[in-house]
């Protein structure tokens, strides 16, 4: 299988990272933070390590409080419910995941938030002009897709976490598809929420996720249950990261998630060189594709642009040439509308969806090419 669907979940992992997170979670065998004995403290130190490394590598402030989750969605969510309330207004844009924009529309729905949707321009990019004209005194949160799961477009959050600086607004970014794939600075982009998920660029094992919080940014829980201290408190626990982590943590998942953290700091760089060489080589040749009938979207200048790569092909459903991509040669995608549902709408492509190519560290360039062959045959 030629596999070009990393912006799903990355493949393959780091297979030696994964052996070594079984192996020292097999040898400690406690919950971490449940009880007073060597093993179980030696399992809180392990998770402490994890939340040290995530803060380290995505740029977080001194003090961040790292929280983990079951994944960007989870916390998202956690986020969102927790900082929003009656009669709060929120600007956030067109190029949201459903893991923002579901707990948004809940909130309208159910509190009377007020939520403003910033358009992009043709080229895939939010201008931080147009997010600035939204806001208003009742403006609770900026909330951003770092970088779009449709598009690939990197948007520029430092240019808004100045604008939400200066006027004293909590700046909340969706890094799903950033974390591990680009550097990213929290602290000196005035970030004051970061939800990240372990499974895609930062080649961790499903299931896992979380957090970062400056900490000057509370959130109200929104989940309860046992966290290991203070258990004669009737409600949860104000103490981080605890407020927001209720019931027994992913230990395994989480160090799965620590070994991938480091294999990931030392390649980056290089990772993210390759995957910019063969995203050129693979837009160049699906433009060079003589029918006329295959349309790419935010490809023309590939300048803060993630290794994503999404088409239609004029007459043939995207789920079609999804299958025929499959099933005749091997290679699997993502088709349809990506669970960016308004980014395909602006597109013109709300009905069907498109066809997503997402390249990850392992994709060499006989896929890019075997990609390009097998796109110029269906769009004949």
């Amino acid at each position: 299988m030629i596999y070009l669907d990393n912006a799903a979940t990355s493949y393959p992992k780091p297979a030696d990272c994964l052996r070594r997170a079984l192996e020292r979670y097999l040898a400690c065998g406690a919950s971490p933070g449940r009880g007073g004995y060597d093993r179980a403290v030696e399992a809180e130190a392990m998770v402490q390590a994890v939340r040290d490394s995530v803060a380290r590598l995505l740029g977080a402030p001194k003090g961040a409080r790292v929280c983990f989750a079951s994944n960007a969605t989870d916390a998202l969510n956690t986020l969102i419910l927790g900082l929003l309330g009656p009669g709060d207004h929120v600007v956030t844009t067109r190029l949201e995941h459903n893991s923002v924009l579901r707990p948004l529309n809940h909130l309208q729905a159910s509190l009377g938030i007020k939520v403003d949707q910033v358009p992009f321009d043709p080229a895939g990019f939010v201008d931080p002009g147009r997010i600035e004209a939204f806001l208003t005194p009742q403006t609770r949160a900026v909330i951003i897709n770092h970088a779009s799961n449709v598009l690939g477009t990197i948007q520029p959050v430092p240019a808004i976490g100045a604008i939400c600086k200066k006027r004293g607004i909590p700046l909340i970014v969706d890094a799903s598809q950033s974390a591990g794939c680009i550097p990213i600075y929290m602290e000196a982009w005035g970030v004051s929420g970061l939800a990240f998920t372990g499974h895609k660029s930062l080649l961790g094992p499903t299931g896992t996720g979380g957090l970062i919080l400056n900490p000057d940014l509370d959130l109200a829980p929104s989940r309860f249950g046992g966290s290991g201290v203070d258990s004669i408190n009737p409600f949860q626990p104000d103490e981080y990261p605890f407020r927001l982590e209720a019931g027994t943590i992913n230990f395994l998942g989480i160090l799965g998630l620590g070994e991938s953290l480091a294999f990931v700091a030392k390649h980056m760089a290089a990772f993210g060189e390759r995957e910019r060489h063969l995203t050129r080589r693979l837009v160049q040749g699906l433009n060079a594709i003589p029918s006329g009938k295959l349309r790419l979207f935010a490809c023309e200048r590939l300048e803060n642009h993630l290794p994503v790569v999404t088409c239609v092909v004029d007459g043939i459903a995207s789920t079609d040439v999804g299958a025929i991509l499959d099933g005749d040669f091997e290679i699997a995608v993502r088709t349809g509308l990506h669970c960016a549902p308004l980014v395909h709408q602006d597109l013109g492509t709300g009905g069907a969806g498109a066809v997503r190519f997402s390249l990850g560290p392992f994709t060499t360039t006989a896929d890019i090419d075997a990609a390009i062959d097998a796109m110029a045959l269906i769009a004949r």
